[in-house]
């Protein structure tokens, strides 16, 4: 009987720190199903939720935030005077669709700049061929955010260019997330160090400011070289977007080259991050805009845990309540929430053509299973869900109508929405919307139309699996 007081006060502790917990959920969380699993969890089993909402139950970026608020004067001036540039969006019919676009630049806080050039870069091959051309003609320096860095093939050829810049007095900042380059030698990082790289984790860095949050990832892409020449896309640096990591085929996806002023939007986006993760401000050429190589209209979407709203949920339902005649989405990942399926439901109902991308082979089968638990309900209202055949479809694209289009790095799945820190460029211009059409034609040539029957005439073993699945959404 004498261990009996410790126990209870052991278990008394503990029911506060649920208790501290659920007052956190009920004040912060933007979801009522998450916030009520989570309450069910902490109330019945807390010795195991309360370590478990500690290590990945947060929804928002606290230290971010903070870093956000208290950094650097010269950052907050760089994030406003690019915010308040102006530029005249293009009110094709009426001002509806200036309006939709004004909503974009303030959820991202940038403004579409015009000025700019654009290629859409189709796949590994094309990119990779861009991104060493970009970085072998560097001058001053080279910034990299990667989610996944590989010590393969394409990893090395990057690590010996930047090297050999650095050699020749190219400055080089290298940021990459914790997590998805779990698998990345610190080997490869402390010789890219002793060369004379700045090398930060997005994850490991600032861990006073952390505090455990260890279930946000920084999933951007981007590469920028001078402040004149910028990448973004779904491409990580590995073999597999080449076919050449363990005799796979090569990954389907999608990324962009960038040149002219919207440059600086991807520029700001890293120095935010690169700010998080190492509290330095590098001193950086914002000259961009002096230059015009082309015509294009494009805006940079930053998102993020750390934003005031829901950046990414808002963006796609932008998207997809504003399209008059077409919505096509290419996303790896297909567990919508409730709002996003809604509003794709109702943009086939007001007939407009509806279309989702998504992978025949995932690289997550839970995701595989949970997509199905939508195809009745996609069908119904004539939605259409096409798997991608030849392989795994990573990219993440949108077009809407023949208006504007979107590549960038954000998937349709709670992760992204919420969790993720995420970058898309916007680019209104006709000819590159014609391009990203058909690019996705092509795609299409290689799916296969879903209906409901694909989820109706499986076992109901199999679909209470997908559905179980289903509702862990906010989780996968």
């Amino acid at each position: 009987m004498e261990g009996f007081p410790l126990i209870a006060i052991a278990v008394g502790l503990l029911y506060l720190a649920a208790l501290a917990c659920i007052y956190r959920i009920l004040l912060t969380y933007r979801t009522s199903q998450g916030a009520i699993a989570w309450i069910i969890g902490l109330l019945g089993l807390p010795y195991l939720t309360v370590p478990l909402f500690l290590l990945i139950g947060r929804n928002r970026f606290g230290g971010y935030v903070k870093a956000r608020r208290m950094g650097d004067e010269s950052l907050t001036a760089l994030l406003n005077r690019f915010e308040q540039q102006t530029t005249s969006i293009p009110a094709p019919g009426n001002d509806r669709f200036q309006d939709e676009l004004q909503v974009l630049c303030k959820l991202g806080r940038q403004p579409f700049t015009d000025g700019n050039q654009c290629t859409l870069l189709r796949d590994g091959e094309a990119t990779f061929e861009a991104l060493f051309e970009a970085m072998e003609d560097a001058c001053r320096y080279i910034l990299l955010e990667f989610y996944i860095v590989r010590s393969d093939r394409v990893g090395q050829r990057i690590k010996s260019i930047l090297e050999r810049k650095l050699a020749q007095g190219v400055e080089v900042w290298f940021l990459y997330d914790d997590i998805g380059s779990a698998f990345l030698p610190r080997r490869y990082l402390r010789e890219l160090s002793r060369a004379g790289a700045r090398v930060a984790s997005f994850g490991d860095g600032n861990i006073r400011r952390r505090r455990f949050q260890i279930n946000f990832r920084n999933h951007r892409k981007l590469l920028v070289c001078d402040g004149k020449v910028g990448f973004v896309g779904g491409i990580n640096l590995g073999d597999e977007y080449l076919g050449t990591a363990m005799d796979q085929d090569p990954l389907r996806d999608t990324h962009c080259r960038i040149e002219g002023p919207a440059v600086s939007g991807l520029q700001l986006a890293w120095l935010e991050d690169w700010n998080w993760a190492s509290d330095e401000l590098p001193n950086l050429d914002w000259s961009a805009g002096e230059h015009t190589p082309g015509d294009q209209e494009v805006l940079i979407l930053p998102t993020g845990p750390a934003d005031s709203w829901e950046t990414c949920t808002l963006f796609f339902l932008n998207c997809i309540n504003n399209a008059r005649s077409r919505i096509w989405i290419a996303s790896p990942y297909f567990v919508p929430d409730f709002q996003i399926m809604n509003a794709l439901q109702l943009a086939a109902l007001r007939g407009v053509d509806v279309r989702i991308l998504i992978p025949e082979t995932p690289d997550n089968h839970l995701i595989k299973l949970a997509a199905y638990s939508y195809l009745v309900q996609a069908s119904q209202a004539g939605i259409g869900i096409y798997r991608y055949q030849p392989g795994f479809m990573h990219q993440k694209v949108v077009l809407v109508d023949d208006r504007y289009a979107a590549v960038g790095t954000a998937n349709l799945d709670n992760r992204s929405m919420r969790l993720n820190f995420e970058i898309t460029a916007i680019n209104t211009d006709r000819q590159f919307v014609s391009g990203v059409e058909q690019m996705l034609e092509e795609d299409l040539k290689s799916c296969r139309l879903m209906t409901e029957r694909d989820y109706r005439d499986r076992s109901i073993l199999f679909r209470l699996t997908c559905r179980a699945i289903r509702l862990s959404a906010p989780l996968l």
